[in-house]
């Protein structure tokens, strides 16, 4: 029997929530409704989704507080998470990717938007299994068991820092543009904008510790990988 992809709605207005559950389930997707925090985790601890749909207002804990909660636990750390937000501004935009979100949808949103963003955040937490392991420096990786260490020592990175080092590390010392980024990580990235490169590469860093220093910012131009650090 085929997977559904289930996924997670956490969302506290019932017209929104049976309006996203609605075209979830007829479009192949298994949809499950909460419309808290507390709820929400019950369902986490009794079975994984495969993605979040966060609402960022929500009573209680906010869509924020629980995107760094399930970023900072080892189980829900790779659950991607989409947040719903009625903030529009960049500044909100950003604390959103900040708290760990994947992707952001600006209510109001339409149906077509919404499953888009969805398909395109599961696809980037696939890692690429056909692919051999690649190495810059002391930095390797492996996509086929979706490991990286570090001078021997394994790294925690979540789905999309993952494909984005995949990517740059395949391609070492080339400099890459945003635009190059989310057209080669992100693929079908129509409602992503190039703000969110700058977000992810800035988790990427903080995820490899010291061996974020080989990830280098190239003013003007775009980011690279290089294992001779400056």
């Amino acid at each position: 029997m085929k997977h559904l992809p289930r996924v997670l709605v956490v969302e506290d207005e019932p017209a929104i929530a049976e309006l996203v559950c609605v075209n979830l389930r007829h479009n192949g997707f298994t949809p499950v409704w909460v419309d808290d925090g507390e709820a929400a985790q019950r369902e986490i601890d009794a079975m994984l989704p495969d993605l979040i749909l966060l609402d960022w207002m929500l009573p209680g804990r906010s869509g924020l507080e629980l995107a760094r909660r399930w970023r900072g636990d080892a189980r829900t750390r790779a659950v991607p998470i989409l947040m719903l937000t009625a903030r529009g501004d960049e500044p909100d935009k950003v604390a959103g990717l900040d708290a760990g979100a994947d992707d952001y949808i600006t209510k109001p949103f339409s149906t077509q938007e919404l499953l888009a963003r969805i398909r395109a955040v599961l696809r980037r937490r696939a890692p690429e299994k056909t692919d051999e392991a690649v190495q810059v420096g002391q930095l390797l990786l492996d996509p086929g068991t979706h490991r990286v260490s570090w001078r021997g020592e394994p790294l925690k990175l979540g789905p999309t820092e993952f494909k984005l080092l995949h990517y740059l590390m395949k391609n070492p010392e080339r400099v890459h543009s945003r635009a190059q980024l989310l057209d080669r990580v992100w693929g079908d990235h129509v409602f992503i904008e190039e703000r969110t490169v700058d977000v992810h590469v800035k988790r990427l860093r903080e995820a490899l510790g010291t061996a974020g220093v080989l990830v280098e910012t190239v003013r003007g131009a775009g980011y690279r990988i290089t294992a001779e650090t400056r």
